[in-house]
């Protein structure tokens, strides 16, 4: 599609400032570790997933937007066996993207093969922008596959995808965000988005906190399948984020590449 790279990458940077701005001037929460230390990985993990994505691209016949072309012109998927309004059409590939993005997070912490993946970015000490980037490369392989397939088997426009996407990227570097919402503010936009404190929950080094609040965009799904944790047990203030390497570990590059194929 014409320009939609350059649209996801004006959104991805303008967003990406604006929640780093906001941050550092209403921050929520102390910081751990260094921010030079943490964003060095952190940013060269993004580096690292983006040449992954670049390289399933020379090696896939089509990613993600390609493949709701490809859908359309075969006519293959739900929403292309429907006469549906367009508009109508692009709602509903975002509803049910961001469903079934919800059930992949939940199964990467349920399978333990696929946890040791995702655990990259569960070990993160610390919870910021920068945290919404930190995915293992080899993650990030995985779910552009499976979005590919999810794509194909609903048929989702490829404005939807487009569309999807922006939110995707833009609500997870929202969500993990480091800055303070007023608790009025908090309360009414969780009821429809996942807000930094209800996400922040999920980066709990309690288990039973780390499966819960699995939404990165909409939060009616953790409401639905009763996943919906409130508030941390020990408060925003003193809860740990991370999981058992409670060190300096987790914010070097290294380590945390090879993080999947260490042991327990």
């Amino acid at each position: 599609m014409e320009n939609e790279a350059l649209i996801r990458l004006i959104a991805f940077l303008g967003l990406l400032v604006l929640f780093t701005v906001m941050e550092t001037l209403v921050p929520r929460r102390k910081r751990v570790l260094s921010r030079k230390l943490r964003w060095t990985t952190n940013f060269s993990i993004v580096v690292i997933d983006t040449l992954t994505a670049r390289l399933m691209a020379v090696g896939l016949p089509l990613l993600a937007v390609g493949a709701a072309l490809d859908a359309a012109a075969q006519g293959w998927g739900l929403l292309n066996l429907l006469s549906l309004p367009g508009w109508f059409s692009v709602l509903l590939a975002v509803l049910i993207l961001d469903l079934a993005i919800w059930f992949q997070h939940m199964v990467f912490h349920k399978v333990p093969w696929l946890w040791r993946l995702h655990r990259v970015h569960h070990a993160d000490r610390d919870f910021d922008v920068s945290t919404a980037l930190r995915f293992h490369p080899i993650e990030i392989a995985a779910s552009m596959l499976i979005k590919i397939g999810i794509v194909y088997l609903i048929g989702a426009p490829a404005w939807g995808v487009v569309l999807f996407e922006v939110i995707l990227n833009g609500s997870a570097m929202f969500n993990h965000a480091n800055m303070r919402l007023p608790l009025a503010v908090d309360r009414v936009l969780r009821r429809v988005v996942v807000t930094p404190d209800m996400h922040r929950v999920h980066h709990s080094v309690h288990r039973h906190e780390t499966d819960s609040n699995y939404g990165f965009f909409l939060s009616i799904w953790d409401r639905i399948f009763g996943t919906y944790t409130d508030q941390p047990q020990d408060g925003h203030d003193e809860m740990v984020i991370g999981l058992q390497w409670q060190d300096e570990r987790p914010g070097r590059l290294g380590w945390s590449l090879m993080l999947p194929f260490r042991d327990k």
